[in-house]
């Protein structure tokens, strides 16, 4: 009897949930501070690497400020000191990291204002414009590469493949540039379709259901260039991704059983094949907030990409450093996300 009390001990503390369950526990914190760690890490070095880059920018703002009018050198020597550019760079560094940490910018030299309040407004028509883009190049893309990853070498794959390449190889600006001639101009017997720029018409009432399809409609050609370079790399990734597990040992187990062919592909492959996309999502997601340089550019879209790019003109130092620490920080924080969210997908992860 005292074997067997013995044996039933032993099974009983083998048995216990308690260990196994803090050390499963003590593994995802872990990790998670690790995550943490290193984006934080990652944070600072891009800190350091974009300030090294602001610094180095050949350009004299005080010179391009002084442009419109004629100067005396005191008057330039006042205006170089007002704007911090003969203090030490080791100031002008920690100066930086105080905006960065506290949020405040400072004020943008060229729009006279706080760059607080210009991320503020122009913040809204980029999420606008990068989510629409975001959400249908990721549907687009995904529902295309499962379609071409399911059947590779068929006519179907050929051709959105081919396709999907192509526009990806395309420079944006020029696509833009395309498709404004094309819809904006009008070619031949085909009529102007839509506005050239902006965001809306200034003659309209910025309120009301005429201004939302407004909105809409000057939205289109910006959202479909965006999507046209950005769709290729979601359906080629899930492509490769499901290509990858079709000769794996479970699918056949799950025909065998008798599951039609499109409960194998949406129940048992694309789950495992959607793990490699969930990076690429999440990462173009980070990229989100910090807009399209060129797009914007090219369609006068009113958001942080337009911002920039008058920004570099100058250039306005403490607007290029707010919006390069938007930029850094979303895309990092959306990378944490995507390690997270893997982890949680994928338990063969380890930290």
């Amino acid at each position: 009897m005292a074997a067997v009390r013995t044996d039933d001990a032993t099974l009983a503390g083998g048995a216990g949930s308690a260990p196994p369950a803090r050390s499963r526990r003590s593994i995802g914190w872990g990790y998670l501070a690790r995550r943490i760690l290193l984006a934080i890490e990652s944070f600072l070095v891009t800190l350091i690497i974009g300030f090294i880059v602001f610094s180095l920018v050949p350009s004299d703002p005080a010179q391009s400020l002084s442009r419109v009018q004629a100067v005396t050198p005191q008057q330039m020597a006042d205006l170089r000191k007002e704007l911090g550019l003969d203090d030490p760079i080791i100031v002008r560094f920690f100066t930086f990291l105080g905006h960065t940490f506290t949020g405040n910018f400072g004020y943008s030299w060229e729009y006279r204002q706080s760059v607080g309040s210009l991320i503020g407004s122009a913040i809204g028509p980029t999420l606008l414009l990068m989510g629409c883009a975001t959400a249908i190049s990721v549907l687009l893309g995904l529902w295309l590469g499962i379609r071409s990853g399911w059947r590779p070498g068929s006519k179907f794959d050929r051709f959105f493949t081919g396709t999907a390449v192509t526009l990806w190889s395309v420079p944006t600006f020029w696509l833009g540039m395309m498709l404004l001639v094309v819809f904006s101009v009008g070619v031949g017997p085909l009529p102007r379709l839509f506005p050239a720029g902006g965001m809306s018409d200034p003659t309209i009432d910025p309120h009301g259901f005429v201004h939302i399809l407004d909105v809409a409609h000057h939205l289109v050609l910006p959202c479909v260039t965006l999507v046209a370079v950005t769709f290729a790399q979601n359906l080629m990734i899930m492509r490769s991704s499901l290509v990858d597990e079709l000769g794996n040992a479970y699918l056949t187990t799950a025909r065998a059983k008798g599951l039609r062919d499109a409960d194998v592909r949406q129940r048992h492959a694309v789950p495992n094949a959607m793990l490699p996309a969930i990076t690429v999502i999440f990462l173009q997601i980070g990229g989100l907030v910090g807009g399209a340089i060129v797009t914007e550019t090219v369609f006068s879209w009113p958001g942080l990409g337009l911002l920039v790019y008058n920004g570099i003109k100058i250039p306005d130092l403490p607007l290029l450093e707010g919006t390069f620490v938007i930029f850094s920080g979303s895309v990092i924080v959306f990378n944490l996300l995507a390690d997270l969210l893997y982890r949680v997908l994928d338990p063969r992860v380890k930290g």
